[in-house]
């Protein structure tokens, strides 16, 4: 793993739980970890839903947008998080893949959403830990 470690999460429209896990990944980690997100069909925009849900947690996502999955970005990560996306994320020798299974967020409610993105970020907090052990 480099010295700064970089996480990519994927989902298929990078609008909703990949966008979550990254933006609660990058507060968290408060810069000890590079942090991207893509999608393997991106679409136009971010889920309003997704983020509604965030804003009500303090983060905003109105600067963020959908954005293609490459094999650069694979390549450049060290942890690979799959959400959904299938068989179309590119497998590389040297990767840890984590595939996390989660409701997707598309064309729901806030309500319906705000447990999907509790759930991401706990996910997201226990990978931090192993990312970045305590400080002895």
């Amino acid at each position: 793993m480099s010295e700064i470690p970089e996480v990519l999460f994927v989902c298929v429209h990078n609008a909703g739980r990949s966008q979550m896990a990254a933006a609660l990944l990058d507060h968290h980690a408060a810069g000890r970890v590079r942090v991207r997100s893509a999608g393997s069909a991106p679409v136009e925009s971010i889920n309003p839903a997704v983020a509604a849900a965030m804003a009500e947690a303090g983060l905003d996502l109105s600067r963020e947008f959908p954005k293609p999955l490459t094999d650069g970005a694979v390549r450049a990560a060290d942890v690979v998080v799959t959400m959904g996306c299938g068989d179309v994320c590119p497998v590389f020798p040297g990767k840890r893949y984590l595939d996390w299974r989660l409701p997707d967020p598309a064309g729901k409610p806030v309500a319906e959403v705000r447990p999907i993105r509790d759930q991401i970020d706990a996910l997201v907090r226990d990978l931090l830990g192993e990312l970045l052990p305590p400080d002895i």
